[in-house]
């Protein structure tokens, strides 16, 4: 069981091909074809994450074609219409790359996917150097979890929490990924956080409550609640 939690760097793909950026045109197509690939990163000399060539960028050579009529409403896009006419993965490639560090954890890996509308990442170290690449495939990845290893992270999670009035006791069920908190808490506004520490957990798809407040003390008759000291 792993003690923290996933990084990109537990997830990434560390083989990776890639690209100079003196790269053909044709060579980035066969490349692609050979590997079965959407998108791969330009590198330096230095294998620093330069850009990143994707069939998009590819295919701007056919949307652009001379010999096609200009379609009514459409306005040229220069930068797209210079890659229409690009010969090498320098040229074509789009660039700053969107990249990750290898530290990141998974939730900034698909936020920085989702913002930036791309697939998948390069992941590179401190000196922008690839080590990896990231899909949101193997961002999934953590949904492949045994559930017995999400309930026992769950049971950990709520131990080094610490949380007053939280008794050891609570009963954590996992199937499918599902999680099922059972039990008694002494103090009911912990419900809410304990039920965030199970949602934290790597590989959850969802957590459900069975949690129960403390025991309501019996109500006393009027003159008998008068007597109490």
């Amino acid at each position: 069981m792993k003690d923290s939690p996933y990084t990109v760097g537990d997830v990434m793909t560390r083989t990776v091909v890639a690209l100079a950026s003196g790269a053909s045109f044709k060579e980035i197509v066969r490349t692609m074809k050979r590997w079965g690939v959407s998108a791969m990163p330009v590198l330096d000399d230095s294998g620093r994450v330069i850009g990143v060539v994707s069939e998009a960028d590819l295919l701007r050579k056919e949307e652009f074609r001379a010999d096609e009529p200009q379609r009514p409403g459409r306005t040229g896009r220069p930068a797209d219409e210079a890659k229409a006419e690009a010969v090498t993965a320098g040229e074509l490639m789009t660039a700053p790359a969107v990249t990750v560090h290898p530290g990141a954890g998974l939730a900034r890996a698909a936020r920085l996917m989702a913002q930036r509308g791309v697939k998948r990442l390069p992941v590179v170290d401190d000196e922008g150097v690839l080590t990896g690449i990231v899909s949101r495939s193997d961002l999934l990845k953590v949904f492949l979890r045994s559930d017995e290893d999400i309930a026992e992270e769950v049971r950990r999670r709520l131990r080094e929490a610490r949380l007053p009035g939280l008794p050891g006791a609570i009963q954590v069920t996992v199937h499918e990924g599902v999680v099922t908190l059972a039990g008694r808490v002494q103090d009911a506004s912990l419900t809410p956080l304990v039920l965030r520490l199970a949602r934290s957990v790597e590989g959850v798809v969802d957590v459900r409550s069975a949690l129960a407040g403390p025991p309501r003390r019996p109500l006393l008759e009027p003159d008998l609640a008068d007597e109490q000291p």
